[in-house]
């Protein structure tokens, strides 16, 4: 029953115990209450300006209802409203009026030529709210309880509420967005779904769903102020619950699997693999070096991971994407030898040495020992984050994916080995005589004594 309505004036009957319409006299009928008054102060006056707009009223209904008989408008007790069949000479004409008060989900709209109301659903109003004094276009579509039934241009008020039903699911086609939701259609009645019932994770755009047909469970139905709720959300959690067990029975390690990135976070990716959730860390996302996981995955997307360890307790998967490519480690010291002199990026420093980037996704360590001849205190003091250097390959562990560099043995290995200085070649001398012994005594002296 709507708000501002008066009662009717009969009861509904059957068609065998009503009495038969008394003939219509020749003065106009009085006002009995069956439309509500406006102001007292009308341009009619008097009990014959009362009778005067009765007329008119009677005038609008007969109009309205294309012929229809009171009897036929009341006498059903399973429709106590009567649309107007579209297509007969019936069909109401569209007239404008301006809206005079808002009740709830009801808006009630002065109809020119008379003194009637007519009653605008809210729902109808989907370009913008109504306002008290705005004009709106509408057609009248019946009458209930002595008021007009209106319809704005577009509206389709005609629709089964009997196919909709708390718990049914149905199939919905998202016609438009609005706040807090989007609008759908179900069997030609108008609907709602809030933005958190259109799928399990957070959305974020709605525009997606538009003109698309959803699978939905219905929430809420009332037929009296036309209202349907629906929520895809809840027949997605309900299929997803049924399917969940059977997923974990069926899940092993190094399985490779087809899922959905359903969320993004700074350390990596959450998806699902088909009401199982698995983290895809940002480490096992690529054999390159990873900053933000949105350079390797997006939200929605369809990805092939691999399933490294299942934890049963706890629920929890751990999943890798890399492991689905070649890793550059195959093969790695058949490209590097050891003991050959190769180049290299410093890519970053720390205090017991500096990583050389060798190629994408694979660095090697110059221990800070390594870095020169004479003893090192600080690492930046010998090489730059960027700088291009020549390192010597010590040793490679696939396994442990280490390599270790060195600066010193590679600068040692560039340098030419010194040239040995000729030996001069050794002249044999001829052997001296021993001296003469000398038979006369030296002169100067002392001499000797006589």
């Amino acid at each position: 029953m709507r708000a501002g309505t008066v009662q009717k004036q009969e009861a509904i009957m059957s068609d065998t115990e009503k009495p038969a319409l008394p003939p219509r006299e020749s003065t106009p009928p009085t006002n009995q209450g069956t439309v509500p008054s406006l102001d007292a102060d009308q341009k009619y006056g008097g009990r014959r300006g009362a009778r005067a707009a009765d007329d008119e009223i009677e005038r609008m209904l007969a109009e309205a209802m294309g012929g229809m008989t009171e009897a036929e408008m009341f006498g059903a007790p399973a429709r106590p409203q009567k649309k107007i069949p579209g297509g007969t000479p019936g069909t109401p004409q569209r007239k404008k009026g301006k809206i005079i008060s808002i009740h709830g989900k009801d808006v009630f709209v002065e109809v020119p030529g008379g003194r009637s109301q007519g009653v605008l659903p809210v729902q109808q109003f989907t370009d913008a709210p109504p306002r008290v004094g705005d004009e709106v276009e509408f057609t009248i579509e019946g009458a209930e309880d002595g008021l007009l039934l209106l319809s704005r241009k577009g509206a389709a008020m005609q629709a089964d509420w009997s196919s909709v039903a708390e718990g049914m699911i149905v199939e919905a086609r998202v016609t438009e967005t609005n706040k807090g939701g989007v609008a759908v259609e179900v069997n030609g009645i108008r609907g709602f779904m809030p933005i958190s019932q259109l799928d399990i994770y957070r959305v974020e755009n709605a525009e997606q769903f538009v003109n698309q047909r959803l699978r939905c469970i219905v929430t809420e139905v009332n037929v009296e102020d036309r209202n349907l709720v629906v929520s895809r959300r809840a027949l997605l959690e309900k299929e997803r619950e049924e399917t969940r067990e059977q997923t974990w029975n069926a899940l092993a390690e190094g399985q490779v699997r087809e899922g959905i990135v359903r969320s993004i976070k700074d350390f990596g990716a959450f998806v699902d693999l088909g009401g199982v959730d698995g983290l895809l860390h940002i480490g096992e996302m690529s054999w390159n070096r990873v900053d933000k996981p949105e350079q390797i995955v997006q939200l929605g997307q369809k990805v092939r991971v691999m399933i490294l360890k299942i934890d049963h307790e706890r629920r929890k998967l751990s999943l890798g994407l890399k492991q689905l490519s070649a890793s550059p480690w195959d093969n790695l010291a058949e490209r590097y030898p050891v003991g050959s002199v190769v180049n290299g990026k410093v890519s970053r420093l720390a205090d017991f040495g500096a990583f050389v980037e060798l190629e994408p996704a694979i660095e090697g360590l110059i221990h800070i020992s390594e870095l020169a001849p004479q003893r090192v205190y600080r690492v930046r003091d010998v090489v730059q984050v960027g700088q291009e250097v020549q390192v010597l390959v010590l040793s490679i562990d696939p396994a442990q994916r280490r390599i270790s560099l060195s600066l010193k043995g590679a600068a040692a290995k560039a340098q030419p080995a010194p040239t040995p200085e000729p030996e001069e070649e050794e002249v044999e001398e001829a052997p001296k005589k021993p001296p003469r012994p000398r038979t006369t005594p030296l002169r100067g002296g002392l001499g000797e004594r006589k």
